[in-house]
């Protein structure tokens, strides 16, 4: 059997058009999967990034909360003591 160059030459280049598609393709699915790996990534970063701040706000606020409560206590506690000890002084009399 005799082959021509021009059968070569078609042979060849069907060969290598067939090569860099695949090599395409490959570098399409190496981008893509990449791309969604970094921008998964980014939303749980993100996400746990605001969980994070949202946990350090309620704690926070819950200890705020918790020393407003432990001064109006402390302030009650005074003004009965105060109460307690001048009608005791004006019931003494």
């Amino acid at each position: 059997m005799v082959v021509s160059n021009s059968e070569v030459v078609v042979v060849v280049v069907v060969v290598v058009v067939l090569v860099l598609v695949l090599v395409l393709v490959v570098v399409l699915v190496v981008v893509v999967v990449l791309v969604v790996v970094v921008v998964l990534g980014v939303v749980i970063t993100v996400v746990v990034v605001v969980a994070v701040q949202v946990v350090v706000m309620v704690v926070i606020v819950a200890v705020e909360v918790a020393v407003l409560i432990v001064i109006v206590v402390v302030v009650v506690v005074v003004v009965v003591v105060v109460v307690v000890v001048i009608y005791n002084s004006d019931t003494e009399k």
